[in-house]
Formats: C-alpha cells, sequence, structure tokens
C-alpha cells in the first residue's frame, strides 16, 4: 500500500505522516508492505516532500522577507531544482506576531532560484504558497537582475508598498541563464494579481494587511503592471490576468514574467516525486492532510493523489486531523473514507498536541477494516 499525503500543519511534517501510519499499520499487520512518498502541493513542505523522495537537499543563506539574512533549503536531482518560495519569503520566517504586509521583500527567493541555477539546474519547479509578502515578486526579480526604479532613477523601497512609486522597470540586467531554464510555476491558486480575486484582496488579510492596506497594495500592484507594460509590451497586463499570477503575494506574475509554465502545484509534484510508479505498485492508497474541507477539494494535494488514484482504479482512504467535508463530497474527490484523529481523541487541543501517537491508533483502525 502506498502513504501518501501531506503535512498535518502545524503538528506534523508529511514524512512524519507517512512514519506514524506506516507504524499504527504495521502493529496490526506486521508483515504489511507499506511505500511512503510524502506530497506536498507546492507550498511549505515542498522541498522535504522532494528530499523524502530521494533529491539532494542544498542549503544556502539568502534574505528573509524583512531583510535578514536566513539559511533556506531547495532541493536538486540531477539537472531539476524544486525550490520553494516560502523557504525563504514565506510567513514561518517572521517573527511570531509579527507581520510586514507593506514591506515584505521576495528578495530572498529570487536568491533561492539563482543558487538552483548555479547548481546547474535547467528544470526548475518553482512552489509558491504560505508567503509573508505581497510584491508581485519584485523583490524577487530584483535578485535576478532587474531594476526597478522612481522618478529619481533610484531602487524603490522593498515591498509591496514600495511599488507605489514605482516609475520604471529595467529588465536588461536579468539573469541571461533564464532563457533556457524550463521554469513550471507549482500553486494551488488561481488567482489574479489585482481586483477583488487578486492577492492584496483575498490573502493581504491573513498577511497582516488592514483595509488601507489591502487598498495601497492593489493600486502598488496595479501601477506596477502597468509601469512593466513599457519594457515587456502588453504581455504584462495578460500576465496580471491569468490565472496563478496572484499566488503567494503575486510572487507568480514575477514567474510568468521570467516565462514559467503555470501547473496545479500538486500535478507538478506527483510528477517530479515519481507518484505514478508507486502508484502501480500499490493496492490501497491513503491520503490526508491537517484539515479535509472545502479547500481540499480545490486542487489540494489530498485530492490530487485521490484524482489519480481513481484514474488508476486504486482504492482511497484518507487521514486527517480534522473532517469537515460530508461523505458524499469525499465520494465525488475519490476518497472511499476518511479518518479523523478528532474520531479517536475529541479533544482538539490533545490532537493537535499528541498527533503522531494519535494518527498510530487510527492507522490501526484503517489497517483492521481493509487489511484484515
Amino acid at each position: 500500500m502506498l502513504v501518501a499525503a501531506d503535512k498535518f500543519k502545524g503538528s506534523l511534517t508529511a514524512v512524519e505522516v507517512a512514519e506514524r501510519v506506516t507504524a499504527g499499520l504495521r502493529r496490526v499487520v506486521p508483515e504489511a508492505e507499506v511505500e511512503a512518498l510524502p506530497v506536498a502541493d507546492g507550498g511549505d513542505g515542498t522541498v522535504d516532500a522532494a528530499v523524502a523522495a530521494g533529491f539532494e537537499r542544498r542549503e544556502v543563506r539568502v534574505a528573509g522577507p524583512l531583510g535578514h539574512e536566513v539559511t533556506a533549503a531547495f532541493a536538486l536531482r540531477g539537472d531539476t531544482a524544486v525550490v520553494e518560495m516560502a523557504e525563504a519569503s514565506g510567513l514561518q520566517r517572521l517573527p511570531a506576531g509579527v507581520f510586514a504586509p507593506l514591506t515584505a521583500s521576495t528578495y530572498g527567493s529570487g536568491e533561492l532560484l539563482r543558487a538552483a541555477l548555479d547548481a546547474g539546474a535547467r528544470t526548475i519547479v518553482f512552489g509558491v504558497g504560505g508567503s509573508a509578502t505581497t510584491d508581485g515578486g519584485a523583490g524577487m526579480l530584483s535578485a535576478l537582475g532587474a531594476r526597478l526604479l522612481d522618478e529619481e532613477g533610484e531602487p524603490v523601497a522593498p515591498g509591496g508598498g514600495g511599488l507605489t512609486d514605482l516609475a520604471r522597470v529595467d529588465l536588461s540586467g536579468l539573469d541571461p541563464r533564464l532563457s533556457s531554464v524550463e521554469l513550471v510555476l507549482a500553486s494551488d491558486v488561481d488567482n489574479p494579481l489585482t481586483g477583488p480575486k487578486g492577492a492584496p484582496a483575498v490573502y493581504g488579510p491573513q498577511k497582516g494587511a488592514s483595509p488601507d492596506d489591502v487598498d495601497t497594495l492593489d493600486a502598488a500592484l496595479a501601477r506596477y503592471a502597468k509601469v512593466l507594460e513599457a519594457a515587456v509590451g502588453p504581455k504584462a497586463a495578460e500576465y496580471a490576468a491569468a490565472p496563478g499570477a496572484g499566488a503567494a503575494g503575486g510572487i507568480g506574475y514575477g514567474a510568468l514574467l521570467l516565462g514559467a509554465r503555470f501547473r496545479a502545484g500538486i500535478e507538478v509534484m506527483l510528477d517530479v516525486l515519481g507518484f505514478a510508479p508507486a502508484l502501480e505498485r500499490a493496492d490501497l492508497v491513503i491520503t490526508g492532510e491537517g484539515s479535509l474541507d472545502a479547500q481540499t477539494l480545490h486542487g489540494k494535494a489530498p485530492a490530487g493523489v485521490a484524482a489519480a488514484a481513481r484514474a488508476a482504479g486504486k482504492e482511497v482512504v484518507a487521514v486527517c486531523g480534522r473532517l469537515a467535508l460530508p461523505p458524499e463530497a469525499l465520494g465525488r474527490a475519490g476518497i472511499r473514507r476518511a479518518y479523523p484523529l478528532t474520531e479517536a481523541e475529541p479533544d482538539v487541543a490533545r490532537c493537535i498536541a499528541e498527533a503522531g501517537p494519535i494518527l498510530e491508533r487510527v492507522a490501526e483502525r484503517i489497517a483492521r477494516d481493509f487489511l484484515v
């Protein structure tokens, strides 16, 4: 059987979920053949999933969202790199309780991409999600050689707020290696850059943006796209309206400007991780994530795993911390049954604190239901 689950955010990494499920299954059926393939949908945990699948972990020092240096990782196998923007520019890189909606920058994400190029990558899977930023990828472009200037010809301040003063963009200094690399934008978000469904309006409040901040950021990103038209022509406006442009505070837009191809994050990662051959070897697939809810059905890892498994005629069950989907919705997604931790332990606080041991007990139930 195949354990292909995402992380339980705040409790267990995807690797730990696989370990705990395997332990629980084997407690009931010691001889059970279990293959673990931790998965991710492009957001935080994507590099860890790639490393678990056999990629090499590479660490570099880059700028965090506030400009302080942090150690971030990307994954490399052959000439394929998996780069996770949250490693450099994610909310996890901010001090506890601190938000910087107007000033947080994606500069470090650009440095990570540059490190992948330095390592010889010819294909880069760029997983975006969990960002602390709403700068449209401006910082990333700067790290890769672009110049974003105000009326006086000085660099604008970092972050989405700084784009309010943007007057000119010079892309002539962009790293020339970008033109010969396949860049894949992997995300589960298909929002445009601006407007009511854009990055500031939909995701800005999660990053500490007040209603006034959201208005400022939306206007700044609209100005950014308008100024970029002078540098790249009408494609700047097309990319701003394209699905995925609003991913991770608009870094999707910056990636599209670099020639990235947008794909659903989980689909990309399943390809990269070697899911298809693992699926062939399995008779039962166990997927899951911390909360199985309406968002799960819109491109999250369990839905992608279940869709691929169903297409291959394999049975799928799911583990989760919390279940907020009715059986019929699970069935439509290709999941026969879900096993939430809250069924084994009704106390939610204890479920979070003791997720590992409780998940093992849940896996024992799966073994009794499907393997005995």
